[in-house]
């Protein structure tokens, strides 16, 4: 039985988040995909109105996971916490860690009067959809036929261009 400690991440955490974050990425297959900075991560998550909020996880000092999280809103129900990511360096895997992540989020959601927690999963990742399943998610890809859109550069600069 290992002991770790949940808790709410600090600013002085932006630096390890960001290691984690990458590393998270090239589990993920996907290594050029982060862009963000530890700055950005201050800046974003620390200031006087954050745009995510985040978790990590202590082994005695060592930080080896982290869980951002922000709010959202649904037209039919109302408040819902997403969260962005979970992860936990593959040595700790196994342990707990991440159900202690998701029901830390949880718990949040349930404070804060939120009546879904959501988050996306890649299809391949078939360790983790299981995961999540044996916890109570459901797939909405599969359960409702729901599709993920994103965009980003140029579509984006595109779309926010005054119309004529």
């Amino acid at each position: 039985m290992i002991e770790y400690k949940i808790r709410d991440a600090k600013k002085e955490d932006c630096a390890v988040i960001r290691e984690l974050i990458q590393e998270l990425a090239d589990y993920e297959k996907m290594p050029d995909g982060p862009k963000v900075s530890v700055e950005e991560l201050v800046n974003d998550g620390f200031g006087p109105n954050p745009y995510f909020y985040a978790l990590v996880c202590q082994v005695n000092t060592k930080i080896i996971g982290y869980s951002i999280y922000f709010y959202t809103y649904s037209t039919w129900e109302g408040r819902v916490v997403y969260i962005e990511d979970i992860y936990v360096q593959e040595s700790y895997r196994g342990k707990g860690i991440g159900t202690a992540f998701i029901k830390h989020v949880a718990k949040i959601a349930v404070s804060k009067s939120c009546q879904r927690l959501e988050l996306s999963v890649l299809n391949w990742n078939t360790a983790s959809r299981k995961f999540y399943e044996s916890l109570g998610g459901v797939d909405l890809t599969e359960s409702e036929g729901w599709n993920k859109y994103r965009f980003s550069g140029n579509a984006l600069l595109d779309l926010a261009k005054e119309s004529a």
